[in-house]
């Protein structure tokens, strides 16, 4: 019951959190450098799937472990965000490796959004799931 619960309250923390973000930093950033070419709409189901997975393989290397083995929310909140920082570096890095309209301001912005991101949700649901469970 408490993996279950970890993993809704982080996968809903970071949906909200993320609807915050995109719609009020990473969204008119990107829209300045590439607008021409965002779609109107987004596609949710890549969406989804992206969120999922990424939501498992955050609890599967940070937040259950810290769950079974008692880590400290600290603990947490430092080993989300590398694992934020290891996912939209990758992508957002590579993105300003290998695209024409690519910018510095695009690759940061949502760098540091994602790192962020990670980070509060997984302690969140960390810190949720204890208080529950």
């Amino acid at each position: 019951m408490t993996l279950f619960i970890l993993y809704i309250v982080t996968f809903a923390l970071f949906l909200a959190l993320d609807y915050v973000g995109l719609s009020y930093l990473i969204k008119p950033t990107f829209e300045r450098d590439i607008g021409p070419l965002l779609l109107d709409q987004f596609r949710i189901g890549p969406a989804l799937m992206f969120y999922a997975f990424y939501m498992a393989v955050l609890l599967w290397f940070v937040s259950w472990p810290a769950i079974q083995q008692g880590k400290s929310l600290l603990w947490v909140l430092g080993n989300a965000a590398l694992i934020g920082a290891m996912c939209y570096g990758t992508y957002e890095f590579t993105s300003l490796a290998v695209m024409k309209d690519w910018t510095w301001r695009m690759t940061l912005t949502d760098f540091v959004w994602g790192t962020c991101l990670t980070a509060v949700s997984a302690t969140g649901g960390v810190w949720t799931a204890r208080l529950v469970g």
